[in-house]
């Protein structure tokens, strides 16, 4: 996705969230993230995409933003769409601005694809207190699936998250593939987790979805266990890939 359609998106997804629960209870709680309430969902969004304006705004680590308080829908889902907002124009102001990241230095378009990401999944946390998780275009969807693999085969990501060192292996393959036809080839190697796209279909475990929830999966609102996933192969090497890459 370019800066333009990643803006876009943004905006729906946070809007999205903002519909699903918008005449929900507050204090209810969220199934796939236990520890919170919907409160604390919604504060949470606003204040990432808050945060990470101040960011591609500045260029420098800024200090995390409180949390509004709000108490009405009509007020919160104007607070999210804000906040959405402050990171769209920040961006697009400047995309190729290099600004902080956990990474080092990358472009300010690092913080879009980032949120994208993190809203899109959040969107499913809303839809999942009282449903099912939503649809999402394939095109989002591949964009998520995309930007997840980039940061967990990032040479830097293991020394911000430890357990990732034990993704490394000797050369096993996990195929995440869907069944529009795109697919994702992951190699864990000694030193790296190496990621490719590959229209192929062998590899030691092959995992097939719809796109969409091939990104529930990713980001655990699916289990492997679920109907619309299908897994052949070395079922313990999804496993093991899934226990140490929940976010």
């Amino acid at each position: 996705m370019d800066v333009d359609q990643l803006a876009t998106t943004l905006h729906a997804q946070t809007a999205a969230i903002a519909t699903v629960l918008a005449e929900t209870d507050l204090e209810r709680r969220v199934p796939t993230c236990p520890e919170w309430r919907v409160r604390d969902l919604i504060g949470h969004v606003g204040q990432s995409l808050r945060w990470s304006a101040g960011i591609a705004r500045t260029g420098e680590a800024s200090p995390v933003p409180s949390v509004a308080t709000v108490e009405l829908p009509a007020a919160w889902a104007e607070w999210l769409r804000e906040s959405a907002e402050e990171l769209a124009t920040a961006v697009t102001a400047d995309p190729t601005a290099q600004v902080w990241t956990f990474f080092g230095p990358r472009s300010a378009l690092f913080w879009l694809r980032r949120m994208v990401s993190d809203v899109t999944i959040h969107h499913a946390d809303a839809a999942l207190v009282d449903g099912d998780a939503p649809e999402i275009s394939a095109e989002l969807a591949g964009e998520v699936v995309t930007e997840c693999l980039e940061i967990f085969s990032d040479p830097i990501t293991p020394s911000l998250r430890p357990v990732l060192l034990e993704l490394r292996g000797t050369g096993q393959t996990i195929l995440f593939r869907t069944i529009e036809g795109e697919g994702w080839l992951v190699t864990r190697e000694p030193g790296e987790i190496r990621v490719g796209r590959t229209s192929e279909e062998g590899a030691d475990v092959v995992v097939t979805a719809r796109s969409h929830d091939l990104v529930w999966l990713f980001s655990r609102r699916l289990t492997a266990d679920d109907p619309r996933v299908t897994v052949t192969g070395d079922r313990a090497l999804l496993d093991h890939w899934l226990e140490r890459t929940a976010f």
